[in-house]
């Protein structure tokens, strides 16, 4: 299997978003309901700003990578579908986990949120994979 240079590009990007939200999701969100009220509050506020630094750059990189590659493969089935996976991420992203995120700031503590957001992850952890297994279709 050959990858153009914009292909394996997306692949190191796809696969950085992979191996990140299977950290968060096994490490990071569990071990949220573990802390006391103050020092998870603090670790939080960190954490939210840190993550970004991550996680910006490389979901920037890859919907431009999945535009671009829709766009170049004349609007191909596997592009298609990728592309709209790209777009889901940032939209739940965007809609429902930074919002929770930022709920989890101003209650400063919250079990329930925390399990929330650690069951409902399990969504976005499917999707990446599914958009790195993509890539061998």
């Amino acid at each position: 299997m050959t990858f153009t240079t914009w292909e394996l590009i997306k692949l190191c990007i796809d696969v950085g978003l992979l191996v990140l939200i299977w950290m968060v999701q096994l490490v990071v969100y569990p071990s949220f309901c573990h802390y006391s009220m103050s020092g998870f509050h603090r670790w939080h506020v960190i954490y939210m700003r840190n993550i970004t630094y991550i996680v910006l750059p490389l979901m920037l990189g890859q919907l431009v990578c999945s535009g671009w590659l829709l766009y170049t493969s004349n609007f191909a089935l596997i592009p298609i579908i990728d592309f709209i996976l790209v777009s889901s991420m940032w939209l739940s992203t965007a809609l429902f986990y930074k919002p929770l995120h930022e709920k989890l700031v101003v209650k400063k503590f919250d079990v329930l949120l925390c399990k929330r957001l650690d069951t409902t992850n399990w969504w976005r952890t499917a999707i990446w994979t599914v958009i790195v297994l993509l890539h061998f279709i």
